[in-house]
């Protein structure tokens, strides 16, 4: 089983990655900050369709400070979606904005309307931290995904991953006939080992969604990560593999139900070649990245000493050994499937 130790230490963003990320343009000027939103005065519990209580709560800002905060959140959302292009913004009006109350990072949620259709966007604001801006940036390179996000002082806006979340599929969705489960215990399987490659911890089921995408034939189903909190810091090995949290276990069960180990073997090779595809067109941004990361201090001593001994022993490799942070940790792993 795959338990969190203790609550994560955030990092701050250091010089080395604020110039990685000015040059591959997730580094802008915005004009409203995670901090300005933490100057409400009031707010309300937000309950869902059912009347349960979400654990959001929508907050409202000083008459003097309202107009400030919504103009300034709608030239973020210009930055995020069109660089930077102000003329999408003119239809748009900030609808609400939400405060999650639990876990670690309590982003903010903010709703965005176009007011001539009615159709509406999220996008969020959340405190700085870089174990969450390298697990999103090794995303984008290294998944089939791709994220949107920037960053500046102590912010990061990210854009909102559409999919439905983990635990509410498997409430109201696994049990339905027309569901292909052997498509979706695929797909966990090659999910489980992004995860395991990249070195991303945490990934239970409410911290990803499942993407259902209408085939010609069946549906098809991506399962894509929504938190990067735990990139590369806990010690136990375990922590970087779905497979052991037991909030998966229904889709662990189908697997188990529907997959021969040859099988299961077949889909983790088939994905370690696919991010090794993606390293070799990516290999001098992933460099430059890497290169940051290895020298950063996003983890304790404890548990980079933890990790790299389990992972020496799980791959039976003594190179794991040799490295000194969690980011030549990850390198490590990287490395190996491209040796393979």
């Amino acid at each position: 089983m795959a338990l969190i130790s203790k609550k994560k230490i955030p990092f701050k963003i250091n010089l080395q990655l604020r110039k990685y990320l000015k040059k591959y343009g997730r580094e802008t000027v915005i004009p409203i900050l995670y901090t300005d939103l933490l100057r409400f005065e009031s707010s309300i519990s937000l309950y869902d369709r059912s009347g349960s209580d979400t654990l959001w709560i929508t907050v409202f800002f000083p008459y003097s400070e309202i107009d400030h905060i919504y103009d300034g959140l709608k030239k973020i959302y210009a930055d995020l979606k069109t660089d930077g292009n102000q003329a999408v913004i003119k239809h748009l009006t900030i609808d609400r904005v939400d405060l999650c109350t639990y876990g670690n990072t309590q982003p903010f949620r903010i709703r965005i309307v176009n007011r001539v259709n009615d159709n509406f966007d999220y996008f969020y604001l959340k405190r700085a931290d870089c174990s969450r801006v390298y697990g999103m940036e090794l995303e984008h390179l290294l998944s089939p995904n791709r994220i949107s996000y920037l960053t500046f002082e102590n912010t990061v806006v990210e854009e909102h991953i559409a999919g439905i979340p983990g635990d509410q599929f498997f409430k109201s969705y696994l049990n339905n006939p027309k569901i292909n489960q052997i498509r979706l215990a695929k797909e966990f399987i090659k999910f489980n080992e992004r995860c395991f490659v990249l070195l991303l911890g945490d990934m239970h089921s409410s911290n990803f969604v499942v993407d259902i995408t209408p085939d010609f034939e069946e549906d098809y189903y991506r399962i894509r990560a929504i938190d990067f909190d735990q990139q590369s810091y806990e010690g136990k090995r375990t922590v970087y593999q779905p497979q052991y949290f037991k909030q998966n276990n229904p889709l662990i069960e189908m697997g188990m139900k529907h997959m021969t180990p040859e099988s299961v073997e077949q889909y983790r090779t088939e994905e370690r070649s696919l991010i090794s595809g993606r390293m070799k067109v990516e290999n001098q941004r992933i460099y430059e990245l890497m290169s940051v990361m290895a020298k950063d201090d996003i983890s304790s001593e404890e548990n980079t000493t933890q990790l790299k001994k389990e992972l020496a022993r799980y791959y039976k490799s003594d190179k794991f050994l040799a490295c000194k942070t969690m980011g030549e940790i990850v390198w490590a792993s990287l490395e190996r499937i491209t040796m393979h």
